[in-house]
């Protein structure tokens, strides 16, 4: 009984481990260090105010507990640090969705953290390891340019950008769902 606990406890500890983001390469580093120093501002403040009216209705609908204060601080930082890194706002909701249903302090068994569930080793690779990865602002920044990176490697491939952003490159689970999300609630 007792060897049957602990082969459970050891694949399931391998199981969530073998799902956690890949580490990347020192290039690789490199190139996500360099896009997260970088100054961007928005383009039409207009189209921004639009934005977060409509997407706050829709978060408010999918996660009515949290405070109307933070849903709009999330909002914001995604549509910012999104737009900055060149990736799709909505999308970045619907991986948020699934990875932590907007939960700001949630941790996974594979010890990834925050909104977009982003893995500790990510601190060390930018440069930063005394960054929160509860920090709503921290998280949505690495979760948007590590994104945007698996994006360009992956040569525009959404699905195998999403599977690696996942740890589950090659498989179709985590990218389906993500698009689900996306359909059901983000999209335009």
């Amino acid at each position: 009984m007792l060897r049957s606990t602990f082969i459970t406890l050891v694949l399931l500890t391998w199981g969530a481990l073998a799902f956690a983001q890949e580490r990347p390469d020192e290039a690789f580093s490199a190139q996500l260090k360099k896009l997260m120093e970088q100054e961007n501002h928005f383009a039409d403040k207009y189209d921004a105010t639009v934005w977060m009216k409509d997407m706050e209705g829709r978060l408010n609908r999918r996660a009515p507990h949290i405070p109307e204060a933070e849903r709009l601080e999330i909002l914001s930082l995604v549509h910012r640090y999104a737009n900055k890194a060149g990736v799709d706002p909505q999308l970045v909701l619907a991986i948020m969705e699934v990875e932590s249903n907007f939960d700001r302090y949630a941790l996974s068994v594979a010890n990834a953290r925050g909104l977009m569930q982003i893995m500790p080793f990510w601190k060390k690779e930018i440069g930063h390891p005394d960054d929160s990865l509860f920090d709503m602002e921290t998280n949505i920044r690495y979760g948007c340019y590590i994104l945007k990176l698996y994006i360009d490697k992956e040569k525009n491939n959404l699905t195998y950008a999403l599977g690696r952003y996942n740890g589950s490159r090659g498989r179709a689970k985590y990218p389906n769902k993500v698009y689900a999300a996306l359909r059901k609630r983000w999209a335009l």
